[in-house]
């Protein structure tokens, strides 16, 4: 973990966790970015960045991360490896995502389980609205109402979920990994 080596603990982090894709389905999302989404006026999201969130926690104290880690890892190392398939597009205020299905509830279950530890452990409040498996591919100011057809990116199975640090600049979020865990302790 390399958050406690580079910031004091006072210091606040923006944090969230989520899973991490594998090569093959970024590799297909951001092809299917460049067909479907780059000429409209929108800011694709970076292939380093494309994830699936299983919960944000937002602004924390840089303390909090050895508890939310370890939260993380029980959480997947209990988890089996969720198999996400992309179903549609859709569009929010301010952002355009892949919607995924969750064979057998894996993912649900997942987040589920983490977003109770996490609640727990005081760090997170859980949302009103069910949790929605996606991946944001494009932020934008004005809502283009673009209607893609989902990318094929096929079977997709997230072998580790992360912690990741979300450091704002002036070009947009930066995440970076502070620690990633294997599902289902493999």
């Amino acid at each position: 973990m390399t958050s406690p080596r580079t910031v004091e603990g006072r210091d606040r982090l923006r944090l969230f966790c989520g899973l991490r894709l594998p090569d093959e389905a970024l590799d297909r999302l951001v092809s299917w970015q460049q067909a479907e989404l780059a000429g409209a006026d929108v800011r694709l999201v970076a292939r380093e960045h494309l994830h699936v969130t299983l919960a944000f926690l937002g602004s924390r104290p840089a303390d909090d991360v050895p508890a939310i880690v370890e939260a993380l890892r029980a959480t997947a190392g209990a988890a089996d490896p969720p198999l996400l398939q992309a179903v549609r597009y859709r569009e929010t205020r301010s952002v355009g995502m892949v919607v995924l299905a969750d064979t057998d509830d894996r993912a649900a279950r997942l987040a589920g389980d983490l977003q109770r530890r996490l609640a727990e452990l005081g760090v997170y409040e859980r949302e009103a609205r069910p949790w929605l498996p996606h991946v944001t591919v494009a932020r934008f100011r004005s809502r283009p109402r673009l209607q893609p057809d989902p990318p094929d990116l096929g079977a997709v199975s997230p072998s580790d979920a992360a912690l990741y640090n979300s450091v704002l600049r002036s070009t947009g979020a930066q995440y970076v990994i502070l620690e990633s865990v294997a599902l289902g302790g493999t």
